[in-house]
């Protein structure tokens, strides 16, 4: 018989993971590291699901049978080459049912050792969830837009700070810029379970710095809860020049075409109105990026400014910074504040 594995017991294991579901629900989202080795694709999913539905169990499971068995021999080989010499190896369906079973039946009869996730990925998605109810001891990194926030997230975690990247996570920077030179954006879920993953490498008693964030970077957004968190979290708002913040966006956004910048300059056209967006435009295509820049942090810095005056000004602090600091010297400034 498969050994039972509860979800946290999973996690702290090197066995490799296979996720018998179809890719449709792979894709959606699943355990970070698992490999996808499908009992149905996601059309025979539906054929068997509507047979159970329609007609009942028996008929479903002969119509499962039918679809698996001459598959069997491909599934024992793709599961060879996961495992490798050791023949450890855990998975898991939806909820731990007849799926996960039925491998497991089959790898074990193969000679594999086999662990099932009690409860399946369900099991496993309840406990993601639970985490992100717990309280963080978040430190949250604020500041206008060009501020270079991530860099300085990183350089506090070379001077041994712990943080996330959001945006990394979410393969996206957060405005309407975002999504330039991203790779394709995980589902809201598939992002939850790698945040998740992360946070449970870390020591959730000491502070972890993270960016200041709106409730959603692009498609992806964020678990109410650790919104609702990151808005109640101490603020640190750097303020750095509007020189160093439009060489920063020069730097970073105008190596893109005109027509992607176009493209993400129109996502923002109500909020900036007819006339300034057909400004901005004629700007941009006239190579005056800088102007562009200047007119668009105009924009940014507006709205964040609102956005800050609604948290509590007790939680807030302005850290001026002057155009001489190196973001060595920004991190340890910020990780002061860790000992206070």
């Amino acid at each position: 018989m498969p050994a039972i594995l509860q979800p946290y017991e999973l996690l702290n294991t090197s066995i490799p993971l296979l996720d018998v579901r179809s890719e449709g629900e792979y894709v959606r989202g699943h355990i970070p590291g698992a490999n996808n080795l499908p009992l149905f694709t996601d059309e025979e999913r539906a054929v068997v699901g509507t047979l159970y539905n329609q007609i009942g169990k028996d008929e479903a499971f002969e119509k499962g049978l039918e679809i698996v068995g001459p598959k069997m021999a491909q599934m024992v080989r793709k599961a060879r080459k996961i495992a490798g010499i050791n023949k450890d190896i855990a998975l898991y369906c939806w909820r731990g049912g007849m799926r996960s079973q039925s491998v497991g039946w089959l790898l074990e009869t193969a000679g594999f050792n086999v662990f099932l996730l009690e409860g399946g990925y369900k099991a496993y998605r309840r406990m993601v969830l639970e985490l992100f109810e717990q309280p963080l001891p978040l430190y949250v990194l604020g500041g206008y837009t060009g501020s270079g926030k991530t860099e300085i997230l990183y350089e506090i975690k070379k001077q041994g700070g712990q943080i996330i990247d959001l945006e990394a996570l979410a393969h996206h920077k957060g405005s309407a810029f975002g999504a330039l030179g991203q790779p394709e954006q995980p589902s809201s879920e598939m992002f939850e379970n790698e945040l998740h993953r992360q946070l449970m490498t870390m020591n959730l008693n000491q502070p972890i710095w993270i960016e200041d964030e709106s409730r959603n970077m692009g498609k992806v957004y964020l678990p109410q809860q650790l919104y609702r968190c990151i808005q109640q979290s101490p603020l640190f708002f750097i303020e750095r020049s509007l020189e160093q913040r439009v060489d920063y966006l020069m730097q970073h956004y105008g190596i893109y075409p005109a027509d992607e910048l176009e493209k993400a300059i129109h996502k923002i056209k109500k909020r900036l109105g007819d006339e300034m967006y057909r400004y901005i435009l004629n700007l941009l295509y006239s190579g005056k990026l800088k102007e562009v820049c200047i007119n668009l942090l105009n924009y940014y810095d507006r709205a964040y400014k609102r956005l800050t005056a609604q948290r509590n000004q007790e939680l807030v602090q302005f850290i001026p910074i002057a155009d001489h600091y190196t973001n060595q010297h920004i991190a340890k400034i910020l990780l002061d504040y860790e000992s206070h």
